[in-house]
């Protein structure tokens, strides 16, 4: 008998609409790939809600099954480096993008896209933090590689979406005093539990002021916006400062100029999570596991199925989503 698995899968109408439907699939249908994987949990990222919703920058052809995400174990794979029962996290590379996506009980994959599961972690923890925690990791070690210590303070945007609740998380426990900016005014109180020292509202940290430069309070910064909100994040750094960026939630574009990186040599980095090495994914996988532990507040985490997806990437686009959403693909 045939085994047959769910799979969310995603087509586009004649009206150039994009709709939703759960599906029955075959390990036949899998694509090409040197290991199988028994899926237990993906979750759900800004990327993610893209490619469902027809981004062709992420997406180029439908019908699809998107997740960027996967948690769980291998079933089959002829590499040397997995056995069947290993527990493993796929995240990045060309996954939920233009090949079949987490959003399914199973999928194949090379096992170059492949690492183990460290101990410390389950694949529902791993999933927790997904992308936007790999994002975060990476962030924060380019802070941390490039001279941020305890004590510095952090300008963090987005703060209440993914990659800022983790940032968050971490780096105020190495000791940072994080300044979070957000444009909800209802969580606050929230990522003051989350270790926020101070909150800026997206509209104090872009007030209007056409100076090149401002008062250089920080030390270091993680921007996910881009845009303004970049922009004004470097007017606001301090000698040597160091800002990463890793998404575009305000804008694709940046307009300043030059004066942050002449006058006060500061640094902007670039964050990849999708094509960055194993041995880092690794590196920040492990820190996870061991360094960086924390647990979600109740109102950071979300876990829906398959079938409630749509409805979280619905409120994702529409800026109503806090923290994480992790997505429950195993029956």
């Amino acid at each position: 008998m045939q085994r047959t698995f769910q799979v969310l899968r995603v087509d586009e109408t004649s009206k150039g609409q994009f709709e939703f439907r759960i599906e029955q699939k075959s390990l036949q249908d899998l694509p090409e790939g040197n290991t199988l994987i028994r899926v237990e949990y993906s979750s759900l990222n800004y990327k993610d809600a893209l490619s469902a919703t027809g981004n062709r920058g992420i997406t180029r052809a439908y019908p699809h099954i998107p997740g960027i995400d996967a948690a769980g174990k291998i079933e089959e794979s002829d590499s040397k480096y997995f056995n069947p029962g290993d527990q493993v996290i796929v995240t990045g590379f060309d996954l939920g993008m233009n090949t079949w996506g987490g959003y399914s009980e199973y999928i194949r994959v090379p096992d170059k896209w492949v690492l183990p599961l460290p101990k410390g972690l389950t694949p529902r923890k791993a999933m927790e933090l997904g992308t936007a925690g790999l994002t975060a990791g990476l962030s924060v070690l380019e802070l941390l590689k490039n001279g941020i210590k305890s004590k510095d303070k952090i300008l963090l945007t987005g703060a209440t979406g993914g990659v800022g609740i983790i940032s968050l998380s971490v780096l105020s426990q190495i000791g940072c005093r994080v300044t979070a900016v957000t444009g909800k005014k209802d969580y606050h109180e929230l990522l003051r539990k989350m270790g926020a020292s101070e909150i800026l509202s997206r509209h104090q940290l872009q007030e209007k002021n056409q100076k090149a430069l401002l008062k250089g309070e920080y030390a270091g910064a993680v921007d996910v916006a881009g845009g303004s909100t970049l922009a004004a994040v470097l007017k606001r750094m301090r000698y040597k400062g160091i800002v990463t960026c890793c998404g575009m939630v305000d804008s694709s574009k940046l307009e300043t100029t030059i004066y942050p990186f002449i006058l006060r040599g500061v640094r902007l980095i670039g964050i990849d999570s999708a094509e960055c090495d194993l041995k880092l994914k690794k590196e920040v996988w492990n820190k996870f596991a061991a360094n960086w532990k924390f647990d979600f507040l109740p109102e950071c985490l979300t876990e829906c199925t398959l079938e409630e997806v749509p409805h979280y990437i619905e409120k994702m686009l529409r800026g109503e989503t806090i923290g994480r959403v992790v997505v429950k693909t195993a029956r």
